[in-house]
């Protein structure tokens, strides 16, 4: 597992199906934490070096989120995306909780995705990118689209990817507006091939 993550994070061991049942089973003996007591267990959590208790952290946080986002939750997704930082986590972060963040509270778009998108961060640009993963036909795609030109010169592998990750899964929603947005725009090749990827298994496009 170590390995697999370019030995960034140290882990247990525990896979994913095993770890959720745990998880799964500790909460309907005790409950999720409290309003009060979620931030820290959180934080705690994402204090540990093995990399299955971030897991935990973020499906913790994903169930409160089902029910309840607070517009403050921005100031530790931020947090949660800059410590510890790695695809794994922060994609997951980016698409379910961020997704559902800026859903919630769309004012909050113009201050904190704009700050995430102009940061020097990678991971927050990457999240800026991708928060709309799973918007389907409530994905704006004038911000999407301007924000894949922001990164699009980058030579940074997670910034490429992204880029074509959010226009692949855009593609199965809009697939002429991003047929056109490649026609127009210069990107890097990963990011054209994976943004063309679902659109040419279709054969829309040659």
């Amino acid at each position: 597992m170590s390995a697999y993550m370019k030995e960034n994070f140290s882990f247990f061991g525990v896979k994913a199906p095993e770890r959720q049942a745990l998880l799964k089973g500790f909460i309907q003996e005790h409950g999720l934490p409290s309003k009060k007591e979620e931030y820290r267990v959180v934080l705690s959590l994402w204090e540990e070096p093995e990399r299955e208790l971030h897991y935990c952290a973020l499906e913790i946080l994903e169930k409160r989120f089902k029910k309840r986002i607070e517009k403050e939750d921005s100031v530790l997704l931020e947090f949660l995306i800059t410590n510890k930082s790695w695809w794994d986590t922060v994609d997951l972060i980016a698409s379910k909780l961020a997704g559902a963040y800026f859903k919630k509270f769309p004012k909050q778009i113009e201050s904190v995705a704009e700050k995430w998108i102009n940061s020097n961060n990678l991971w927050l640009n990457r999240s800026a990118i991708l928060y709309q993963l799973k918007y389907k036909q409530e994905t704006d795609p004038y911000r999407l689209f301007s924000y894949c030109i922001q990164w699009s010169h980058s030579k940074e592998f997670f910034h490429q990817k992204a880029i074509g990750w959010a226009l692949r899964e855009y593609s199965k929603t809009n697939p002429n507006q991003v047929v056109d947005f490649l026609k127009n725009h210069k990107v890097a090749p990963l990011s054209k091939r994976e943004g063309l990827k679902w659109i040419r298994s279709k054969n829309i496009y040659p």
